[in-house]
Formats: C-alpha cells, structure tokens, sequence
C-alpha cells in the first residue's frame, strides 16, 4: 500500500481541465455525492486528480463547508489506493446532502463511490 496523503498534485485546480472535466465527464449520483469523472488529458500525468465542491447555497457558512470538504479530503486519502484503473482521471466530488454528515458515513460512501468507478471502468473495457 502507497503513502496515505493528499498532496498539492492530486488536487485538480486547472481551469482548462475543470472545464473539460464537467462538459465531457460521465457522472453518477451516489448520495450524498454527484460524481463527475473523465480520463486525465494528460496521458503522462503521475496523479489522479481530485475536486471537491459544495454549495455556498446551501451551506451559508463558511466553517461548515470547509468541515464537509475536510472529510471529503480525508475519506479520498484513506480510500484512493481502491482505485484500480490503468490510466489516471479528473474526479469531482459535488456535495449534495443538505445537512452535515458524520465522517464515518462520508468514508463509507465515497469509498463505495470509488468502487463503483472501478465497476464502470472495468465494464467499459
């Protein structure tokens, strides 16, 4: 098993490929996620790239969003070694529950969220 961290390069911040990432992406709703994914542009690129979004709407203060974006942080660097695919990929993880969930319930639906992306990779090959 690799590292457990969450570094600078696995966060996915450049607008081009954000942009490319929600006009070409397949997406699925796993609740209390809408999840977003498209094979990385960059074939040579080492990382699999992560964006994590929540509403200002829904959640009006600031704390609160970050608590969730925290845990969604969290539960990706503890469960990404589950990823079993060859090539690398632009992941978003949009929060769309309206309430705050526990960590324990966010670990256990992103890590089936990324077991789903394993089934609909291998599905496609």
């Amino acid at each position: 098993m690799g590292k457990l961290t969450f570094r600078k390069e696995e966060r996915l911040s450049r607008e081009k490929w954000i942009r490319e990432l929600f006009e070409k992406g397949r997406s699925l709703q796993f609740y209390p996620f809408r999840v977003i994914w498209l094979k990385h542009p960059d074939s040579q690129y080492p990382f699999n790239q992560v964006l994590i979004s929540v509403s200002s709407r829904i959640f009006k203060n600031a704390a609160d969003r970050n608590t969730i974006k925290r845990r969604v942080r969290e539960a990706f660097r503890l469960n990404k070694s589950s990823i079993r695919t060859a090539g690398k990929w632009l992941i978003a993880y949009i929060y769309i529950a309206r309430e705050i969930l526990p960590s324990s319930l966010i670990h256990q639906k992103l890590s089936q969220t990324l077991e789903k992306l394993n089934t609909v990779h291998e599905q496609k090959n």
